[in-house]
């Protein structure tokens, strides 16, 4: 008997809506979920044979919009799909492994019949095993508010717990790429919290990174001196370039260690954090993002453009934007050897107000 195409097998499998030939339609725009255009958020759909992905080759994405159309079909987020895209990435490769190599674990998540996930029949029908994942997933209470390593571990128990969050930004693209979206934000669903603050520029070219009250203020704190102001709002609030320039730096603070978990008040550090220079020698700081950032060193950015998205990595005891306004940093010369240093920070409040780009109240 001939395979079932995987569309006519999502089309057939149970508890899934009806699939149209070989596209699978997410359907209406919830309202106010995401900044997405109305024609891209309309349009977004799961596609196959859409060709590789960077180091993923076509079988490879053919088997992870398998995984995001059973996603769709249960009307989940697209963080859920990101989350399901980067395990079956980090325990499988994206292939649909048919003989166990490690155990008795099968397909593209690694899944074992001896712990009740399935039979080994079952596990190898990749719509099965995608819907096993996300319904361990969707046990998982606040998964949703999860940096993506935990909310994997918490599903797959592996020995290495670290390794999951090294595919994200890979997932996020791939995603991306099945569902014909530019990027992850432009799907419907994302749940940005600020969406409205992207066309909030002020006549001096400024605009809030978040659109969040300050809550640590700027100034002395429990023996030290707080070089910053933290805004709270909810994780993967998209973070914006406060003005136009130079990204001076982009990645994980090497005082922090590992970026890719939560931090505490006892760490140390920014975890990943974003670095800016603006005309007239000011730089801005953005500290304790969810992942790597959507920047590199060198990039030019404009005012209101996205650079990350909120977490609570590095010295962190909840989910914020620590948020940093510094002065004079490059000493009068031009753009050289410029660096954002505690003696030259200063309080990022009136200088916001004074630029017409006050933080929220």
């Amino acid at each position: 008997m001939k395979p079932l195409h995987w569309a006519a097998a999502l089309a057939a499998a149970p508890l899934l809506l009806c699939v149209a030939g070989i596209l699978v339609a997410i359907g209406d725009e919830p309202a106010g979920a995401t900044c997405a255009s109305p024609t891209a958020s309309a349009q977004a759909r799961v596609r196959e044979h859409v060709g590789a992905v960077g180091q993923w080759d076509s079988a490879a994405i053919d088997n992870a919009a398998i995984i995001v159309a059973v996603g769709q079909q249960r009307q989940l987020p697209p963080r859920a799909w990101v989350i399901a895209v980067a395990t079956a990435m980090t325990e499988s490769s994206l292939i649909n492994v048919r003989s166990a190599v490690d155990h008795d674990s099968l397909g593209l998540f690694q899944q074992r019949p001896s712990q009740g996930w399935g039979t080994p029949q079952q596990l190898v029908d990749r719509v099965y095993a995608a819907g096993k994942f996300y319904d361990a997933l969707l046990k998982i209470k606040g998964w949703e508010k999860l940096a993506l390593t935990v909310a994997a571990q918490k599903v797959q128990r592996s020995d290495y717990p670290d390794a999951y969050a090294k595919h994200e930004d890979d997932a996020e693209k791939v995603v991306a790429k099945v569902t014909g979206a530019a990027s992850i934000t432009d799907l419907p669903g994302a749940s940005l919290a600020d969406c409205d603050t992207s066309a909030q520029i002020s006549a001096h070219g400024w605009v809030r990174p978040v659109n969040a009250p300050v809550g640590s203020p700027y100034g002395p704190r429990e023996g030290k001196f707080h070089h910053g102001v933290d805004l709270s709002s909810k994780r993967y609030t998209v973070i914006r370039a406060a003005s136009g320039g130079r990204v001076l730096w982009s990645g994980c603070d090497p005082g922090t260690g590992n970026c890719n978990v939560d931090g505490t008040s006892e760490g140390s550090g920014c975890g990943w954090y974003v670095d800016i220079l603006h005309a007239g020698e000011v730089g801005t700081r953005y500290c304790h993002l969810v992942r790597k950032p959507d920047v590199a060193e060198g990039d030019t950015v404009n005012a209101g453009d996205p650079i990350g998205l909120m977490g609570s990595s590095g010295r962190s005891s909840g989910v914020h934007l620590h948020y940093e306004v510094h002065l004079n940093v490059c000493g009068g010369n031009g753009g050289n050897d410029c660096d954002l240093d505690p003696g030259n920070s200063t309080n990022p409040v009136p200088f916001m107000r004074n630029v017409q780009a006050s933080l929220a109240e």
